[in-house]
Parts: structure tokens; sequence; C-alpha cells
């Protein structure tokens, strides 16, 4: 690739150049229709846990943190995008788009510890529910969720200063719609190989180590399940942990998937599918998936929305 002898201050991102005119307002309503619907279902969480005596537990306590991260990760994406797809294409500065990547890093290193921490309270309360309530006490809730959010603003500052270090002479075209980490990179004329061995090294405990958590505490929950006798007993057990199983499924399945596609080729079209799901469906279905799956929140939901 050719770089061109002048500093580049901004950056083009296409978006989705095959979609154009008509297409394009239809899947600009879409994405805002779903972005209004995800901030009012995960805000309702936010707020019925807060204010449902019922949901005073540490389970909903966590699905609340969860949807509060939901909410802060769309909306770092999602206006510029829309931005994007409406005008066909629309630029961003070079340090706007260094914030937007670190901040999508960041609060997606913060949700997949959040995602830990979730199954290991459905291990806890599962594999050892005598001992659930003395070791999951409101201290050890509030340690957990402000590790969450603090280890992963602060473990992703190290890539922040290596991006800020980067200098771009072009080109500037981003064929994406928001500032992903690759595409973005990939378009300095600095030296990179140290800024791709610090990304190698920090997804180890950014994704590699919650993931292993995760699989580890579901292989000691369904151990646990299966051994007890009763069908009644185990049915009730995994439906403790199933809408977590299902968020955690989608939300590695299609993160994994976005990082393993090549991006060359018609894949680029197909990443960028990828990570719209990634981005903007899966943020939708978690409430849906915990409303629609455990009994408490259909209860108060249906209450609050008068559904007899």
């Amino acid at each position: 690739m050719s770089k061109n002898n002048h500093t580049v201050t901004e950056f083009l991102l296409l978006g989705f150049p095959q979609i154009n005119g008509i297409n394009a307002v239809i899947v600009f309503l879409m994405i805002l229709i779903v972005y209004i619907m995800t901030l009012i279902l995960n805000s309702m969480i936010i707020v019925l846990v807060s204010t449902r005596p019922q949901l005073y537990s540490p389970m909903y306590f966590f699905l609340q943190q969860l949807s509060l991260n939901e909410i802060v990760f769309l909306t770092v994406i999602i206006p510029n995008m829309l931005r994007v797809i409406w005008l066909e294409g629309a630029t961003i500065s070079v340090m706007g788009c260094i914030a937007q990547s670190y901040l999508y890093v960041a609060i997606g290193c913060s949700e997949c510890h959040l995602l830990a921490v979730m199954s290991y309270d459905r291990y806890l309360a599962i594999c050892n529910p005598l001992r659930y309530s003395t070791i999951m006490t409101i201290n050890l809730q509030h340690s957990l969720v402000i590790y969450c959010w603090v280890f992963g603003f602060l473990l992703t500052q190290i890539t922040l200063n290596f991006l800020c270090q980067l200098q771009f002479c072009g080109p500037n075209i981003i064929d994406h719609f928001f500032c992903d980490l690759g595409p973005f990179v990939g378009l300095t004329c600095s030296y990179t190989h140290a800024l791709q061995l610090e990304i190698l090294i920090v997804a180890i405990p950014v994704m590699v180590i919650p993931f292993i958590f995760v699989v580890f505490s579901y292989i000691c929950v369904f151990t646990t399940i299966l051994g007890i006798t009763s069908t009644t007993g185990r049915k009730k057990a995994f439906s403790t942990c199933s809408s977590h199983l299902i968020v955690v499924t989608m939300y590695y399945g299609t993160l994994i998937t976005i990082y393993l596609v090549p991006a060359s080729g018609d894949s680029l079209t197909i990443n960028k599918v990828i990570a719209l799901l990634y981005i903007v469906v899966t943020p939708l279905f978690n409430p849906i998936i915990y409303s629609l799956r455990n009994q408490e929140m259909r209860v108060i939901m249906g209450k609050l929305l008068s559904i007899k």
C-alpha cells in the first residue's frame, strides 16, 4: 500500500457503500429503531432492579450492570454510525477515531469480565448453594463490578498510549462504519509490530482468560446439574443459568467470528455484517432473553406494562 507524504487529520468512514438512496434510509431507520428499543429495554432493567425488592439479588445486580454496559457501548458506536449511513460516508478526526477505538475495546473488555463474573455467580448458586449468601455479599458484588469497569479501562490504556503515537500519512479511507481497531491501525505509516504484539498480549487477560473462566465455570455447573437425581431439580437448576449461557454464547460467538474472518475481498462485507449483529442486535437480545426466560422479570414487566 502506497503512502502519500502528508499528515492525515481525518478519516473517511465508508459505512455501507453498496447501500444508497432509499435503501440507506431504510437501513438508517431500522438501526435507529433497534437502538431506541435497546436503550428502553436496558433502561427498564436498570430501573426495575433498582426499585423492585423482588430483584434485590446478586444475579439481577450483575444483570443491571450488563445493561448499563450495553447502553454505554451502543452510545459510543451507533450515533456516529447513523451519521455515516445517513450521509453515505462521513469523516471523523484522527483523535475521534482513536477515542472510539479505545472506548470500543475498553467497554468490550469490561463486558467480557462482567460475563465471567456472572458465570461465577451462577457457579456459586448451583455448585455451592449453602454458602452462596455468605460468599456473594454486597461488598463482594460491588468489588467485582468495580473491578470489571476499572480493569477494562486501565488495561486498554496501554493500547491507547500506542494509538496516540501512530502517525498517518495517507490514505485515509476506512471501509467500515466505525473505527474498528484493525482497519484503523492498518492505515498508519508508523512501525506497528510493537502495537500488534501488545494487542496479542492484552487479548489474553481481556478475552481469553474470561472465556476460559466461563467455560470452566459451566463445566462445573453442568457436572453438578447432571448429579441432581430429580428431573425437576435439574430443570430448576438449569433454568437459573440458561439465560446467561445463551447471552455468553451469542456474545463470544459473534466476537470470535468477527476476528476470525479475514479482512480481505468479499469478507469485508461479511465482517461488517457480523460486526453489525454484534454491535446492534446482541445488546437488544440480551434484555429480551433475560426477560422472557426469567419468571420474576416476566411477572414484573407484565405488571409494569399492564399485561394480564
